[in-house]
């Protein structure tokens, strides 16, 4: 069983740094021994937001790679850290895709963990949560707290990650579905039946269960959602005890809460939506691989069938307007992440090139700005994202070339005690003038332990 996406790499050389809370009317659980920071993470001076803009951020390592440029306008960034980390988590991170819609960021963190410790039941219990953030306002509102919503004793598993996408139906609910955090607890012993399909609602801010253990005993990492005809579907990972080891792929109706379709050879870690025609595509894989893509088809759903079109399939963009989706392979060892174009209208592929802009070549959110032109994107997602700089990258899909809009390290490092270590987790404006990424921070200490929101204002001379 492949456990690396499920356990934090370790980043070596960071300085051990103090970052002092700031005052609560609840008391906080000690950190432990080998942690050096306190929660809930906070800015200095009882700042909930800060906001910067400078030339810092268009200082390049000595990483970059020949061949790529450096935006000429530095973007304004504002910076903050989510609300709700009020204890050490194991640690607190991300791990599914976000949204920006209606003028909203919706994002999802979690603490990793899975079943409720000793004591008084403040922590070990897997918290998985989702908040909306007003970028006007510039606030969080939580929308839905896992462990609360499933209000499960506290010998049972609850999942303390969202692997999955945040995606939005035209019922104008939140879709998403949760996940495991260590691999050992999705067990008998722990009441595991299967994760969960959650939705929330933004409008009223109501949270409710869709359904249950759609795969009995699989967790679901792997999502996309058909939002006209309100289909989740799903890519699973499987528990300790499943007697099905194999990924599976599942379509279940939201609407109707029935189950359209199940069966092997899943994807690993992302599918390809194509919104004009429902169909779905992806590669079945153990290990993110490039291979051929099958197809799904809701109006015929029977087992999916290959199609002739090869690419690499680690994250996906949504359709653009062009009718394109693109994709980013995940690389291997030594290898190179490449980037595609896949026509959802002739199922055919176009390679673009390599999306490497430093020493990092992992990637795991990919979005296309509302013109199709550009792509954005972070490179290494699990950790190491510093060594080039914490680079924030624009891809030109018409030129096929690689620009740095900003290195955000060692920026806020220096000034907060911040180093922005990766993410799974970012989304573009609908207008296309703000990149809202959800960072997995360290503030001392060998692994990450905090989750922060920067918001990038693109200037418009970048983006023409």
């Amino acid at each position: 069983m492949r456990i690396c996406e499920y356990t934090v790499r370790m980043l070596a050389g960071a300085a051990l740094l103090t970052i002092v809370c700031s005052a609560s009317a609840q008391p906080k659980p000690k950190p432990s021994e080998a942690s050096a920071v306190t929660f809930p993470p906070a800015l200095p001076d009882g700042k909930s937001v800060v906001t910067h803009k400078g030339d810092e951020f268009l200082k390049s390592p000595p990483t970059l790679l020949k061949g790529v440029t450096v935006a000429e306008a530095a973007p304004t960034v504002d910076f903050l850290y989510f609300p709700g980390q009020d204890y050490e988590g194991k640690p607190w991170s991300n791990w599914g895709d976000s949204l920006a819609v209606d003028g909203k960021y919706y994002a999802s963190i979690g603490d990793h963990l899975a079943i409720r410790g000793k004591g008084d039941g403040t922590q070990g219990s897997g918290t998985g949560l989702v908040f909306e953030y007003d970028p006007a306002k510039k606030t969080f509102r939580k929308l839905l707290d896992v462990a609360k919503l499933l209000d499960l004793p506290k010998d049972h598993y609850v999942p303390g990650k969202i692997h999955s996408r945040l995606d939005m139906g035209s019922d104008g609910w939140l879709y998403c579905s949760t996940h495991r955090g260590s691999t050992t607890v999705t067990a008998d012993k722990n009441h595991y039946e299967g994760d969960w399909i959650l939705r929330c609602d933004p409008k009223t801010g109501k949270s409710e269960v869709v359904v249950r253990a759609p795969v009995p005993k699989h967790c679901i990492p792997t999502s996309a959602l058909d939002a006209e005809r309100l289909i989740f579907y799903g890519g699973t990972a499987p528990g300790t005890d499943a007697k099905d080891k194999e990924i599976q792929f599942f379509a279940y109706d939201v609407k109707n809460k029935k189950l359209l379709y199940s069966g092997p050879d899943g994807p690993a870690r992302a599918m390809i939506f194509a919104k004009s025609t429902g169909r779905v595509y992806y590669v079945p894989s153990k290990d993110d691989a490039v291979g051929e893509l099958v197809r799904f088809d809701p109006a015929k759903p029977t087992a999916p069938t290959k199609i002739d079109a090869t690419l690499g399939l680690r994250a996906a963009t949504q359709e653009t307007p062009q009718g394109i989706v693109y994709t980013v392979s995940k690389s291997g060892r030594g290898g190179e992440a490449i980037l595609y174009a896949f026509d959802t209208k002739t199922e055919k592929v176009q390679e673009l090139g390599p999306a490497a802009v430093g020493s990092n070549t992992y990637i795991t959110t990919l979005d296309a700005d509302p013109t199709g032109r550009y792509l954005y994107y972070i490179p290494g997602a699990h950790g190491g994202s510093e060594r080039d700089g914490s680079a924030v990258v624009q891809f030109d899909t018409k030129t096929k070339t690689r620009k740095v809009i900003a290195f955000l390290h060692p920026y806020f490092k220096e000034k907060y005690g911040a180093t922005l270590a990766g993410t799974f987790s970012a989304a573009i404006d609908p207008k296309g003038d703000k990149l809202y990424v959800t960072w997995n921070v360290s503030r001392g200490g060998k692994v990450w332990d905090c989750c922060a929101l920067t918001v990038i204002h693109i200037p418009e001379s970048e983006r023409p």
